[in-house]
C-alpha cells in the first residue's frame, strides 16, 4: 500500500483509510463483532495504517471495536476519533458539546475504549456554535501538551473556523463529505487547506455506496439505514443521480477497473494529500477498495471525466435537515 502525508504536520498514513463507522453505526443493524474485527485486522495485513472511528458511532461501541481489533498492531497503525457530541442529552436530540471540561473527560474515556495512550488524529466531529473555536483548538492543545492526543482535526468545518482553530493549535486534516457526486469542497475548502498545509480525508468518497454502481432507484435500504433520511437517496433523486454513475461506470471500464475503484483512484487524484477513508463490512469490498490505489488517471482522463461530469447536476441535498443544520459554513 502507497504511503501518503496529509498536510505538512508529519503524520503519514496508507494513501487509502477505513471508515469503521457502518460497521456498528449508520447503514442497518450491526455487523457481527467477530467478523469486523478479522476484517479491521485484514485491513492491516493488506497494508491500511489509518483507520477511523468517532464516540458517536453506536455510541461508543465503535471505538470499542477499534479498540479490540488494532490492539496487536498498535505501533503500526494510526487511530483516529471524533469529540463533540453531547452525550448527556436526550438521544434524539443529541446536541454539541464541545465545552474544554466535556472534551478531557470524554477524551479519557474515548483512550479506554480505544485501548491507546494517545489519540493519533482527534477531530471535532461538528463545530459547537455555542463555544469558540478557540478554545476547542486550546483544549486539544493541551491534551497534546499532556501526551494524550497527537494531532488535532476538524469535521465539516468551514474555512474561517478553520483558520481561527488553526491559529491556536495546527489542524493536521480536515474530514469532509468529498466524491464525485459532492464537490463543494473544490470551491473554497481545498485551496484554504493548501494554502494551510492541512491535510484532507474525505468520508463517503463512494457516496455513501451510490457510485459502486450497485444501488439504484429500486433499492430499498433496512429502516434503520441513514439513507432513509437522505433526499439524495430519495428514489426520484436516485434515478436522476444514475448520470453520473454511468459516467464512472463507463470510464471504469476504460481502466479495466470496477467503478468503486475508479471512484476511489479520481478522489485519490486529485490532491497527494489527500486520503479517503471508504468503510466497508465485506471482505471482497475491502480487497476491492484498497486495489484502486493501484489506478492511475492520467490528465486526458481527468479532463474527460471533467468535461461530461461538469454537464451533470446533483439532484438532492446530502443530509437530512437535521443533520444540515449542523454543518458549519
Amino acid at each position: 500500500m502507497l504511503k501518503r502525508k496529509p498536510g505538512n504536520s508529519g503524520l503519514e498514513v496508507s494513501a487509502l483509510g477505513l471508515g469503521c463507522m457502518g460497521m456498528s453505526h449508520g447503514f442497518g443493524p450491526a455487523a457481527d463483532r467477530q467478523e469486523m474485527i478479522s476484517l479491521i485486522r485484514t485491513a492491516v495485513e493488506r497494508g491500511v495504517t489509518f483507520f477511523d472511528t468517532a464516540q458517536v458511532y453506536g455510541p461508543f461501541t465503535n471505538e470499542e471495536l477499534v479498540g479490540e481489533a488494532l490492539a496487536p498492531f498498535r505501533d503500526q497503525v494510526v487511530i483516529a476519533t471524533k469529540f463533540g457530541f453531547n452525550f448527556e442529552a436526550d438521544r434524539d436530540q443529541r446536541p454539541l458539546n464541545s465545552s474544554p471540561e466535556y472534551i478531557r473527560r470524554m477524551t479519557e474515556e474515548s483512550l479506554k475504549r480505544l485501548r491507546i495512550e494517545a489519540i493519533d488524529l482527534y477531530y471535532q466531529h461538528r463545530v459547537d456554535p455555542n463555544v469558540p473555536i478557540e478554545e476547542v483548538s486550546g483544549t486539544v492543545k493541551d491534551l497534546i501538551q499532556a501526551g494524550k492526543v497527537k494531532h488535532f482535526g476538524l469535521s465539516e468545518a468551514g474555512v474561517q473556523t478553520i483558520r481561527r482553530a488553526h491559529a491556536v493549535q495546527p489542524v493536521t486534516a480536515l474530514q469532509s463529505e468529498y466524491s464525485l457526486w459532492w464537490r463543494e469542497p473544490e470551491a473554497d475548502i481545498i485551496p484554504a487547506l493548501e494554502e494551510l498545509g492541512i491535510g484532507f480525508v474525505p468520508f463517503s468518497p463512494l457516496g455513501k455506496g451510490f457510485l459502486t454502481g450497485k444501488i439504484d432507484e429500486t433499492t430499498t435500504f433496512d429502516s434503520t439505514d441513514f439513507r432513509n433520511t437522505v433526499p439524495r437517496f430519495n428514489p426520484e433523486n436516485r434515478k436522476a443521480n444514475q448520470a453520473i454513475v454511468d459516467l464512472v461506470t463507463t470510464m471504469a471500464a476504460k481502466k479495466q477497473a470496477t467503478p468503486a475503484q475508479f471512484a476511489l483512484a479520481w478522489v485519490l487524484a486529485q490532491k497527494p494529500w489527500i486520503v479517503p477513508i471508504p468503510g466497508t463490512t465485506k471482505l471482497h469490498r475491502l480487497e476491492e477498495n484498497l486495489g484502486a490505489a493501484q489506478v492511475e488517471l492520467l490528465a486526458d482522463e481527468l479532463r474527460e471525466i471533467e468535461q461530461v461530469a461538469s454537464q451533470i447536476t446533483i439532484q438532492g441535498h446530502r443530509y437530512s435537515e437535521g443533520s444540515q443544520r449542523m454543518i458549519d459554513r
